[in-house]
């Protein structure tokens, strides 16, 4: 595989981990992704609760977990207490619901810092790869791999993809303040 091909699927894997990242910080809506990073110890292990219960959205501010097992219920409502993301979960004998207060300026404004904390790791991320392919490359040329005029043309198509890729990171990050900052 080329050296820009290589250095392009790394940058992706970065965005993609930006996207999910960003799935989990709160908006004003319930979302089932909200949950994604709280683990519940059953079965002597830890499972995250989408593969233990369905988690669905019935009401806009309303988050409804609805386990496989009935006995995971409690376990599940201790889980998302200790995951202290804000959330009150109210325990059923079929299920888990979870209500969603409104977030206020203060609340809302310390999400859409997180969520530009997260673009910039990611983009650090991002230039972190078109070092590490720029010294693979030079390595190559250096080794006689490659001459100096294909060495110049990979680093001029790596530094388009990192900016392309953190110019994408921008664009994601600033559509997710605007789900934050809609009430």
């Amino acid at each position: 595989m080329k050296v820009t091909e290589q250095a392009k699927a790394k940058m992706l894997l970065a965005q993609e981990h930006l996207k999910n990242d960003l799935k989990g910080i709160r908006t004003g809506r319930a979302n089932p992704a909200m949950l994604d990073s709280i683990f519940v110890d059953v079965y002597g292990q830890q499972t995250r609760i989408k593969d233990i219960a369905s988690v669905t959205t019935p009401e806009p501010r309303l988050l409804l977990i609805t386990p496989f097992d009935r006995q995971n219920n409690s376990a599940i409502g201790k889980a998302i207490e200790k995951a202290n993301l804000g959330f009150n979960a109210i325990v059923d004998a079929n299920c888990v619901r979870i209500k969603i207060s409104p977030m206020d300026d203060s609340m809302r404004k310390d999400m859409i810092k997180l969520a530009y904390k997260r673009c910039e790791e990611s983009k650090v991320s991002i230039r972190n790869v078109r070092r590490e392919f720029n010294e693979l490359a030079k390595k190559q040329k250096n080794a006689g791999d490659l001459t100096e005029d294909v060495l110049k043309k990979i680093e001029k198509e790596i530094q388009e993809m990192t900016d392309k890729f953190c110019k994408e990171s921008d664009e994601i990050t600033v559509k997710k303040e605007k789900e934050i900052s809609t009430i």
